[in-house]
């Protein structure tokens, strides 16, 4: 029988995330968490599925990436689901940034290690981590195949009206500044999905895509492909998110260099950090959000507005670009869980079809579910994500056949 394991890691600069998924049944063997590496006490936290085992956390100081994953090669060891396992068919690492070049999932040689950090400069934060995790995985199994899983492939599709910022041109090639938007492979097992509840192919879609967490992004999927995305050169652009602005005018920068006296550094930790929701009213948990306004508090209440009316525009606008849409679909912590966030961001929508039917919006369910009114023109949708298993369907897909 040929092996159908695929061990699923995403590297952070300070932790590593895994999953181990059999992709003969599409069960999950394993999953886990390597967090605070390098600090004096790290934290690793395993949970052995396949075995219904209870969760296992250790403390300790894990000193790098390397470290890290020895680390949870001696968790998965210990269930015998270790590296050295016949049955593991390929790695699946989770890239950022894949700019224009890379369109699917790459088996991943010299020359894509090269590009990845040739984008480094693109994204600073994530690349280098990125980087660190897929060598480190090559050296403890130089002889399995290791595949890159974009988070930016996804949206490649975007026609250049789309993908374009309206600056000299010459200068965008010279620096690679273009939109390419990021939650890819959310937003296309998301997608993909929706279609599935529909009961239609994802060639027969159109569908809003709305991945709203910490970090939140929108799409516009037609037939099963990107058109439009709201994320832009790197993750600041588009919607009100947790601690990022989102869309603002660019002249602000100057500005604030210019009067305010704060350096490129301090601006990028404001937009960055200390925007968003944080900015506005000193949370970014929509819990904790909700909670204040429902105690009358009005710094919340313009917060959750300004989100509100930011995510309106995009619905609204994304609707104009497909021309038809068949199904919003609500994703990720805030999406899957905040039926206050669900209702408002479609009421008055109504002339474009879009409705919540009250009873169902507020019923809690874990698996992809229409909230709409049914008979709706246009579905609504909660549709949990799972990035980690696109990551192994489309590393499977890729070396499965070779096995």
């Amino acid at each position: 029988m040929s092996p159908s394991r695929v061990l699923v890691l995403n590297s952070g600069s300070s932790s590593v995330k895994y999953q181990l998924l059999d992709m003969g049944d599409s069960s999950r063997l394993a999953t886990g968490l390597i967090e605070r590496i390098g600090e004096r006490t790290s934290l690793v936290r395993h949970t052995p599925l396949a075995s219904g085992g209870e969760p296992r956390e250790r403390t300790g100081r894990v000193a790098d990436h390397e470290a890290a994953l020895k680390a949870m090669a001696e968790e998965l060891a210990a269930d015998g689901l270790g590296l050295d396992s016949p049955e593991l068919a390929a790695i699946g690492h989770r890239v950022v940034h894949g700019g224009k070049h890379f369109t699917e999932p790459t088996v991943i040689d010299d020359r894509v290690l090269a590009e990845i950090e040739r984008l480094i400069p693109v994204a600073p934060l994530h690349n280098p981590a990125n980087l660190t995790g897929i060598r480190t995985a090559v050296s403890l199994r130089p002889d399995l195949p290791q595949v890159a899983v974009f988070d930016t492939s996804f949206h490649t599709t975007m026609p250049e009206a789309a993908a374009r910022y309206a600056i000299d041109v010459r200068t965008a090639d010279e620096h690679r500044i273009r939109r390419y938007g990021f939650h890819g492979t959310s937003h296309a097992y998301v997608s993909r999905e929706t279609a599935r509840l529909l009961g239609k192919a994802p060639e027969e879609v159109n569908v809003i895509v709305l991945h709203l967490g910490n970090g939140a992004s929108a799409s516009a999927v037609r037939g099963g492909r990107c058109v439009d995305t709201s994320m832009g050169l790197t993750p600041l652009e588009g919607l009100v998110m947790g601690t990022r602005s989102g869309d603002m005018d660019p002249a602000v920068i100057f500005h604030l260099m210019r009067v305010g006296g704060m350096s490129a550094d301090e601006i990028d930790t404001l937009l960055n950090k200390r925007s968003g929701l944080v900015g506005l009213c000193g949370d970014n948990d929509m819990r904790e959000i909700r909670r204040r306004i429902d105690e009358g508090d009005a710094q919340a209440q313009l917060a959750f507005d300004i989100y509100i009316h930011r995510l309106k525009k995009y619905i609204g606008a994304y609707y104009a670009v497909l021309g038809r849409v068949d199904a919003v679909a609500f994703t990720a912590g805030v999406g899957e869980n905040a039926a206050p966030v669900r209702e408002a961001a479609v009421a008055g929508l109504e002339g474009l079809g879009l409705a919540v039917d009250a009873g169902r919006n507020a019923a809690r369910g874990g698996g992809a579910r229409l909230i709409s009114p049914e008979g709706a023109r246009v579905a609504v949708a909660v549709v949990p994500t799972d990035e980690e298993m696109e990551i192994a369907q489309q590393t499977y897909a890729l070396v499965g056949k070779d096995n």
